[in-house]
């Protein structure tokens, strides 16, 4: 999708909350700024992975919390709500799908993969999430769902794959 719609007149040259929310610039990119915004995801992983996973998971938190307000806040600004430039819900959902699995390139693969599938299919309670939640809420729990389900599958993978290998 092209962003030249992207009423950038609307947004000051620099603003801390704007750039998180953009996923520090890379919802900017014209064509698909939600994968571009997961794979801002990656280093994001990699700084939480270097917490003990109770300090990950209250990060996880305080990006969800802080997100929807962040996601809000230029949504208003920009007058639209959920522009595709807003990705800071997909890197708080990609970092939820990698939860307690290895920073390796096969898990960080394919929850890359079973996310952006999730996020943009948006089976049931994801799909649900997008269509009724408004505002900052609306923005980010689809992504937070979709990360939610693919840490599930991702999790039970990683079980099986122990019991059968």
């Amino acid at each position: 999708m092209d962003h030249s719609d992207l009423p950038k007149n609307k947004l000051p040259k620099f603003n801390p909350v704007h750039w998180l929310s953009l996923g520090f610039g890379s919802g900017l990119i014209p064509k698909a700024p939600g994968t571009f915004g997961t794979l801002v995801g990656i280093p994001v992983v990699f700084l939480l992975a270097q917490l003990t996973w109770w300090g990950y998971l209250l990060a996880l938190v305080v990006m969800t919390v802080a997100g929807i307000w962040i996601c809000q806040y230029t949504a208003k600004a920009m007058g639209v709500h959920d522009h595709p430039s807003i990705v800071w819900d997909e890197i708080v959902g990609y970092a939820i799908a990698m939860f307690a699995l290895p920073v390796e390139p096969f898990w960080l693969v394919a929850a890359f993969i079973l996310f952006r599938i999730l996020d943009i299919w948006k089976p049931g309670p994801i799909g649900w999430a997008d269509k009724q939640l408004e505002g900052g809420n609306g923005i980010i729990m689809d992504d937070v769902l979709a990360g939610v389900f693919s840490a599930a599958l991702l999790h039970l993978g990683w079980w099986l794959s122990g019991l059968l290998g």
